[in-house]
């Protein structure tokens, strides 16, 4: 019997989770025995994120060899970055202000949640600087920056140890045929581990319906909503025109990427989707090159949906309390967001401990926080997908700008896709 694809094993997974959570809420026994099963699966995945990106950016780059095309690439690619970040903090004021997800909002019917824990990053990201994104990159013990998943400082060593490699010529091809082994057999890993995705789904959200319910969704549906709009319209209308623009179609796109971003969005988890993404990146007709370092910094210096959402829920709650934010104290906002929302994507809650160290800074209360907390991991899905689709179209859009796209590979990729024969004209 053929089983269904991967999306639709992982949508019954959500379905069965949120089913099985809203019948035990409160029971601490679904706690005890899902919350392993989603912990097991999150760990598989970042057991697996390093050694990808590690061995598929040193063969990339040592196959390209040249320290100014690079250099060249990583300007373009932050710029990239910069503006399609910069617009998605603008897109979401605007949303926010035309909307007004807080007004008449009770914040009497709000429960709050603790948010202590954000604190400690919340002070690291108050202080952290442009300056202080760029210094960090340079690892100064690489086992260091491995074992800690520091994925910028892991970026720069690869780079390095590839363009090394490149120099060497034809004494380092043994050593860059190695880490392609090691790159095919964590792409097989990667493969397995996808089994196990339905089920890592259905306890994560099992697990959450489980803690808040769903009845905790009902005071803030309207902000849960015009998050949603906003992460929808933001998609196919600002990225749906990048992608234009690029020469490519975002529901191409989308229908590409359809298991990860479904598992992306049920997991809330950028990094289950990361190796996948880059492997189809490259089959969609990407070099390895690019989309092995264009998409994993994409994920310290491009997370669209996350800027989106901030923007966002700092209005919500400078509404719930009644301010009233000047144009000046917007333009404040959006220029603290887009230097407190970079290079530190590591830091668990990141979303929550951006706001934190922001929302003070307008005269906007960090605790109004607390009652929208409870509700993050149902945002956190939206943002997530959000984010997976913004950093896949800027390996497209950075492999045309280089003109280094395989249209060729494009077409044969989506003809396989579509079961027919590839046609004459890009789609």
């Amino acid at each position: 019997m053929r089983l269904p694809s991967l999306a639709v094993q992982i949508l019954i997974g959500l379905v069965l989770g949120i089913l099985v959570g809203a019948m035990f809420y409160g029971n601490p026994a679904v706690v005890t025995w899902l919350q392993p099963l989603g912990d097991i699966f999150i760990r598989l995945i970042k057991m697996i994120v390093v050694p990808i990106v590690l061995s598929t950016l040193i063969v990339g780059i040592a196959g390209v060899g040249d320290a100014k095309k690079l250099g060249a690439l990583g300007g373009k690619t932050l710029i990239y970055f910069e503006v399609v970040t910069t617009g998605a903090i603008l897109f979401g004021l605007l949303l926010a202000n035309l909307l007004k997800p807080g007004l008449g909002v009770n914040m009497a019917a709000l429960q709050k949640t603790d948010i202590t824990k954000y604190a400690d990053g919340a002070q690291a990201a108050a202080s952290h600087t442009f300056a202080d994104t760029f210094v960090n990159i340079v690892p100064t013990n690489i086992v260091d920056a491995l074992a800690r998943g520091d994925m910028l400082a892991i970026i720069f060593f690869a780079v390095m140890f590839g363009l090394g490699l490149g120099a060497l010529g034809d004494k380092g091809k043994p050593l860059i045929n190695i880490f392609q082994v090691v790159a095919d057999t964590m792409f097989w890993v990667t493969n397995a581990i996808m089994k196990f995705a339905p089920i890592g789904v259905f306890a994560l959200i099992g697990v959450t319906v489980s803690k808040f319910g769903v009845a905790s969704l009902l005071p803030l549906g309207k902000l849960v909503m015009v998050v949603y709009l906003a992460m929808f319209l933001f998609v196919f209308v600002i990225l749906g025109g990048i992608a234009r623009a690029a020469g490519t179609s975002i529901l191409t796109l989308i229908r590409v990427l359809r298991d990860e971003l479904t598992l992306a969005f049920s997991t809330a988890s950028s990094e289950s989707v990361l190796p996948r993404i880059m492997k189809k990146m490259e089959d969609f007709g990407c070099p390895k090159y690019i989309s092995s370092f264009v998409i994993p910094t994409g994920y310290s210096f491009n997370l669209d949906g996350s800027t989106l959402y901030q923007s966002i829920a700092a209005l919500f709650i400078a509404q719930i309390y009644g301010i009233e934010l000047s144009l000046t104290q917007q333009l404040t906002l959006m220029l603290v967001l887009m230097v407190t929302s970079k290079g530190i994507a590591g830091v668990p809650g990141v979303s929550f401990v951006v706001l934190l160290a922001t929302l003070g800074t307008v005269g906007i209360p960090v605790e109004g926080l607390a009652f929208i907390a409870g509700i993050d991991r149902i945002l956190d899905m939206a943002r997530t997908a959000v984010n997976v689709c913004g950093n896949s179209l800027a390996a497209v859009v950075m492999s045309k700008w280089e003109g280094a796209f395989d249209h060729e590979k494009n077409r044969q990729y989506l003809a396989a896709l579509n079961h027919t024969a590839p046609s004459t004209s890009e789609q």
